[in-house]
């Protein structure tokens, strides 16, 4: 398996502005697809919620048996109670080359879980981690709604708001990863992942076991070659049109409008602003050309600049491409009110936690949201809440 493949991984991810008088719901499609477009993103959401069994291609080693099974709260493309196990060995003392995905051994994704052929064969309950690596990270599955248009945001959009340098002095530095072929990484909480279809085609093999044209290799366990007949289902697992539908339902889905803001949360979000929150988390991004309407020339509010930033080491945990351990790619935080956990690996209950425990870059907006009088916090979080 080349490495491409195996880092082709849902790591991983909004509003719209106008389009439709009705204000999508979650798990809506974008407002005014045609019927076609339509078609596709029905039938792409029973690929979606698709159960697979080893006797159809799920594992050996797999996180999940669907799609839907780990982005389903609250709608499918929603989030996932899962934690999954992520692991890479960082080496800043080699030039050019420092963050190791452990590739070789099986990572950087750990499979929690196997099938019982493969559990037969090895005696595993789920797929070890090399000593190799010098950190194992947790990942929560994040909602992937208004995913395609994160991916029709041009580059240079993207490139606009970089400062790896700090050149204009406000501490905030954000420098983007790239992924191994030299394209903007975009998708996954260190953005390496430079594209909506690479980060849904690899998704398949990574978290479920499933074979397909893009991704045709079922990899290792651990670095070690799948014993034999652990793997009764012949390859690919999963078609090239059920590829193509799975993209269409994740990359149509509408990103959560929105909710009507109140006197409080108006105040919010000017204080989101006043203490620096939106140097990271810019509140509106926009696409370029594209081929479906519904994604063309649309504002997006993302919150976020899809860039990384140093987080400081209260946080830090793998490697992944360019990314150093401390450093994260900006959460968007559209359809935040719909989510539970927070952060990158859920152990923040409320977002007041996760600001306070945002370090880095992240620390003088996080000082001075602590230092608010208790009205304007509640302020603030209000608005999150309309996100």
């Amino acid at each position: 398996m080349t490495r491409a493949h195996c880092l082709l991984v849902a790591l991983s991810v909004v509003a719209v502005g106008g389009g439709a008088c009705r204000r999508p719901q979650p798990g809506d499609p974008l407002p005014g697809l045609s019927a076609a477009e339509r078609a596709r993103f029905d039938s792409g959401r029973v690929v979606f919620d698709s159960t697979f069994t080893p006797a159809i291609g799920l594992g050996p080693l797999f996180n999940g048996n669907a799609c839907g099974e780990c982005h389903e709260e609250p709608v499918s493309g929603g989030t996932g109670d899962e934690v999954e196990r992520h692991a890479a060995a960082f080496h800043p003392e080699r030039p050019g080359r420092a963050c190791d995905e452990l590739v070789a051994q099986g990572g950087p994704v750990f499979q929690d879980s196997v099938t019982p052929l493969l559990r037969a064969a090895l005696g595993i309950e789920s797929e070890p981690t090399p000593t190799e690596a010098t950190a194992v990270a947790s990942r929560t599955s994040p909602d992937i709604l208004g995913f395609g248009l994160l991916d029709a945001v041009p580059d240079s959009a993207i490139l606009a708001h970089a400062d790896p340098d700090d050149r204009n002095g406000d501490g905030i530095s954000g420098r983007p990863n790239r992924f191994f072929d030299g394209r903007l990484g975009r998708f996954g909480r260190k953005a390496l992942v430079p594209a909506l279809r690479d980060f849904n085609d690899g998704a398949f093999q990574i978290e479920q076991g499933v074979t397909s044209p893009s991704v045709p290799d079922e990899g290792t366990v651990a670095g070690r070659p799948l014993p034999a007949g652990t793997d009764p289902a012949a390859d690919p697992e999963l078609s090239a049109r059920g590829l193509g539908l799975t993209d269409a339902f994740v990359r149509l889905l509408a990103a959560p409008a929105q909710q009507r803001q109140s006197g409080e949360a108006r105040r919010g979000r000017e204080l989101f602003a006043t203490v620096g929150c939106t140097g990271c988390h810019v509140p509106a991004l926009r696409t370029g050309d594209n081929p479906i309407a519904s994604l063309r020339h649309k504002e997006v509010a993302a919150y976020t600049d899809l860039l990384l930033h140093d987080m400081g080491p209260g946080l830090a945990d793998i490697c992944f491409g360019l990314a150093t351990p401390s450093e994260f790619r900006t959460e968007p935080l559209m359809g935040l009110r719909l989510v539970t956990r927070f952060l990158h690996d859920g152990r923040a209950t409320t977002p007041e936690q996760a600001i306070e425990l945002h370090g880095g870059e992240g620390a003088k907006a996080s000082n001075l949201f602590q230092a608010l009088p208790a009205a304007d916090k509640a302020a603030l979080v209000a608005f999150l809440k309309t996100l």
